[in-house]
């Protein structure tokens, strides 16, 4: 069993389509492993992607979320609330088979299906967690979403497991959860300032490392002195996916070059000080970052029908009413580079 939560303070990096490009692509290239997909993002952009973009997978999670209980992870989360500090050992009406609705996606992949319905429970979930008994409540709360894959992990049996967790960018309360969930972090970025900002404030809020004075007085009562207090586990940094790669005349830009270097110099520093933190504590991050060129025409017609990278080919497609060409030469390119990002969970 292995566990990867997809995340980066900011939104827009590119998420949840990596979680989709991951967990398929596994899926396809491992048919006698089980990978399972936990949606913890409000939006359920991977959900729906996985159940056949749209409107189709629009369409399916209405039924799903229609279900009693909800079908989703926040009809999990409902069960738990019910019962918060008893582990839920029926899971199967929560999962879903994804290729029941969209036959591109292989069988062995699963999902737990994205909710709107999570932002309005994170309150309730909240308060379950500042319960003043069980004195260990905190810990037992946080531990939701990590009792859920142990419990698939189970139901697998002898056949191996992988989880993809989708992440908001909010460090929300069930973002807390999904974390909690994974043994490693994947952390897709862009090019510009805000992104190396938002690594920097993972850091902070994963591990509490910090060298900003306003930001001192908060660690006291911080997610991760808690962590550490009273022992959940917290992933370790795994891999730095530069998404979406401007090019120039067929080299990475001037500016995009100089925003490259810069987020190098901000996780490598963090790496030096704390390499603890890292999944390979040994190797300078830099050394391992992976990098997708934006080819937006064959991301588009992937993520809005659902089509994964292993299905997508080369050619005219029509969508949206318009006539949208991918060309070989570039979706090669595209599918390598993302392969990367996939081979680099084995």
């Amino acid at each position: 069993m292995s566990s990867y939560a997809f995340w980066n303070n900011k939104g827009g990096v590119g998420k949840s389509f990596l979680c989709f490009i991951a967990g398929c692509e596994y899926a396809h290239k491992f048919p006698g492993s089980d990978v399972y997909v936990l949606d913890l993002c409000p939006q359920a952009n991977v959900s729906e992607t996985l159940l056949g973009g749209f409107p189709k997978g629009s369409k399916a999670m209405t039924e799903l979320l229609a279900r009693k209980p909800r079908a989703s992870i926040a009809g999990y989360l409902d069960a738990r609330l019910s019962s918060p500090f008893k582990r839920l050992d029926d899971i199967d009406p929560f999962v879903c088979r994804p290729s029941n609705y969209n036959s591109a996606v292989p069988k062995n992949v699963s999902l737990v299906c994205g909710d709107n319905l999570l932002e309005i429970q994170s309150e309730a979930i909240r308060q379950t967690s500042q319960l003043a008994v069980p004195s260990d409540s905190w810990k037992q709360v946080l531990l939701w979403i990590r009792d859920l894959t142990e419990t698939l992990a189970k139901k697998s049996g002898d056949r191996p497991s992988v989880f993809i967790i989708d992440c908001n960018p909010s460090f929300a309360i069930f973002t807390q959860l999904a974390v909690v969930a994974a043994d490693h972090v994947v952390v897709p970025f862009t090019a510009d300032d805000s992104s190396r900002r938002a690594v920097e404030n993972v850091v902070t809020l994963l591990y509490g490392f910090t060298e900003a004075a306003d930001v001192a007085p908060y660690t006291k009562i911080s997610f991760a002195k808690k962590a550490k207090e009273e022992s959940v586990p917290v992933p370790t940094l795994h891999t730095f996916v530069s998404n979406r790669v401007t090019k120039y005349e067929g080299q990475p830009s001037k500016a995009f070059a100089a925003m490259i270097k810069a987020m190098k110099t901000t996780i490598d520093d963090i790496h030096t000080k704390h390499r603890e933190v890292f999944s390979f504590p040994t190797a300078k991050p830099s050394s391992k970052f992976l990098f997708v060129p934006d080819y937006h025409s064959a991301s588009i017609i992937a993520a809005s029908t659902g089509t994964p990278l292993h299905k997508l080919t080369a050619g005219p497609k029509e969508f949206g009413g318009e006539r949208v060409q991918i060309n070989p030469t570039p979706l090669k390119d595209y599918r390598e580079k993302l392969t990367q990002v996939v081979d680099r969970l084995l």
